[in-house]
């Protein structure tokens, strides 16, 4: 039981990293990631909006949608648990930390529209695991994800003080960065439980 639980974690933290392997919510990744405290700042944020949206959506799932062959409603309905719990974080980083909250800009409100939330949602029904289940893997997933955006704003802020051709400062150096990160996680493919 502890076994599954841990391979399931480290699996949707390394080996399937939902931004650096899966490639879902690059918006985010690429959008906040030029300092860490605020990359930190969002990840934190789609933590929380991931693990809960997707114990909500379980729940919805299985006690609502499935019983009253309401199935077809699933992403609208889902959509609409996001979209709500985005704007309690939203409100919440307003109120108590506003630094935090003019930061993040367009990107906190995005975080509805963020395809990492939703694919997370749907991977959990589609996997058909338990509420347990749903709960490491979601949890794990958004930890991956505040992995890679913190990680990859390390990254981006050494590259503020290095010495870079012109034609490949900005955008096109960031995304041969994002590909290099990519490419290291993809060797945690070779981890064998």
């Amino acid at each position: 039981m502890i076994k599954d639980a841990v391979v399931l974690s480290i699996t949707a933290i390394l080996i399937q990293n939902v931004v650096l392997v899966q490639f879902l919510g690059i918006c985010p990744f690429l959008g906040v990631s030029k300092k860490v405290e605020t990359a930190f700042g969002m990840g934190i944020a789609v933590v929380f909006v991931i693990a809960l949206s997707s114990m909500i959506t379980w729940a919805l799932q299985t006690y609502v949608l499935v019983p009253f062959g309401l199935e077809y409603l699933r992403t609208i309905a889902f959509i609409l648990v996001i979209a709500t719990l985005v704007q309690l974080v939203e409100m919440f980083l307003q109120r108590f930390i506003p630094g935090l909250y003019a930061a993040m800009g367009i990107y906190l409100p995005l975080i509805t529209t963020n395809c990492a939330v939703l694919g997370v949602a749907l991977l959990v029904v589609q996997k058909e695991y338990s509420f347990g289940q749903t709960v490491i893997y979601s949890t794990s997933t958004a930890i991956g994800f505040l992995l890679a955006i913190v990680l990859f704003a390390g990254v981006r802020e050494r590259l503020d003080d290095a010495r870079i051709p012109r034609c490949l400062r900005g955008f096109p150096i960031t995304l041969i960065s994002a590909g290099f990160l990519a490419m290291a996680f993809l060797a945690f493919n070779g981890l064998k439980f």
